[in-house]
């Protein structure tokens, strides 16, 4: 944007998140739970708009979070060359390095690490950037790994009372690109999907994107659009062009009596 200032261009820009995943009391947790792994742990949680951030209902949470742990307990993480991988390598010591960073701060910060938490021990492992998928419970919202974007394998558990709390978290975040409603009952998925301010909100779903439909953030994730035609339009300039099909410069107008002819 300072490159550009000097020119007045126009930029577009996505710029990352922090996203929340809202699990409903009333999910399908065999779906849910799926969803949850994946939206987080897709390509090592290098995605702009990983699923960072897990809400889930008291009342599930225990329940939730074990099957969570059953099924990363057997994703296997090694050569991304290999058909049976399923977690690869980050992208370079430095990013590792600040990965095993963030995970050091969770567990100062009072969060429970209940999975992962260091480098894999396995010889597939052993000439690579690999960090073990990673699972926080008991996060505190306002603490660094809930709020800054990792951009690796870690995942914040938060767990709330009310739809009304888990939305008003959700929102705590100056990132605001994607998010997700678990729930059987669609009515009640999209009004919470009403209430969060992020640019892409996937129900029962996560990742799933469409050439067709805009994709971008609110707030500090970015400015503008891709896909769609809105994501044309950040191309495009706007123009009016007014043409005299009545008549009305022949009669006679506010210039005509300010300055009167002859």
């Amino acid at each position: 944007m300072r490159a550009a200032a000097g020119t007045l261009k126009k930029v577009t820009l996505e710029c990352g998140g922090k996203s929340a995943n809202i699990v409903l009391d009333d999910a399908d947790l065999s779906v849910a739970v799926d969803g949850a792994l994946y939206a987080i742990f897709y390509h090592q949680g290098q995605c702009c708009e990983a699923g960072t951030r897990l809400f889930l209902p008291e009342s599930l949470a225990e329940e939730f979070i074990q099957r969570m742990i059953e099924k990363t307990r057997k994703m296997k993480v090694g050569d991304p060359m290999k058909q049976e991988t399923d977690l690869g390598p980050l992208i370079s010591r430095k990013q590792q390095e600040a990965v095993l960073g963030y995970i050091n701060q969770g567990k100062t910060s009072g969060a429970r690490l209940v999975y992962g938490g260091g480098v894999p021990t396995s010889p597939e492992c052993a000439s690579g950037f690999f960090v073990e998928p990673t699972i926080f419970d008991h996060v505190d919202n306002k603490s660094t790994i809930a709020q800054e974007e990792i951009f690796g394998p870690v995942l914040s558990v938060i767990r709330y009372k009310t739809v009304e709390e888990a939305v008003r978290m959700a929102n705590d975040s100056v990132y605001g690109l994607g998010g997700g409603v678990w729930s059987k009952d669609a009515e009640k998925a999209m009004n919470v999907a009403r209430q969060l301010r992020t640019g892409t909100v996937w129900i029962n779903e996560w990742h799933l994107l469409s050439e067709r439909a805009p994709f971008g953030g609110y707030k500090q994730s970015g400015i503008g659009r891709e896909f769609g035609i809105d994501g044309l339009k950040e191309y495009t300039e706007t123009k009016h062009v007014h043409i005299d099909e009545v008549g009305v410069r022949e009669k006679k107008t506010w210039y005509d009596t300010v300055v009167p002819k002859g």
